[in-house]
């Protein structure tokens, strides 16, 4: 797949997640952020809590087994440490969630992606 491709998959796939997070509660703060460390491909705000989400597609359900893996969920929370203090306020939890996404399927939401510096 080319890389203009595979950037478009990427972007759809995002507005996917951002939509279907939204139907559950969520609110979208932000997309597509940019760091030193990495991007966070959505910014969201569940209850209390400010959540980074990683966004996932592929085509076919088999490959989302191999989606995300402990150093890119690394590069992630690297990412998110610089941008937690723009989005959340003194004392309000910070997560890392994961949206798996295929053509045919529903998301898969993984919640709490990134405990204290390892993968779940």
């Amino acid at each position: 797949m080319s890389r203009r491709a595979a950037e478009k998959r990427g972007r759809k796939g995002e507005t996917r997640a951002a939509l279907w997070l939204r139907l559950k509660g969520y609110r979208v703060l932000d997309r597509r952020v940019r760091t030193p460390r990495g991007e966070i491909d959505l910014v969201m705000r569940h209850r209390d809590c400010i959540v980074f989400v990683e966004v996932k597609t592929r085509a076919q359900d088999e490959e989302l087994a191999h989606a995300i893996d402990e150093r890119r969920l690394a590069r992630v929370a690297a990412a998110a440490e610089i941008l937690a203090p723009r989005y959340a306020t003194e004392g309000e939890d910070v997560r890392i969630d994961v949206i798996l996404l295929s053509p045919r399927g529903r998301p898969h939401h993984i919640e709490n992606a990134w405990i204290g510096g390892a993968s779940v």
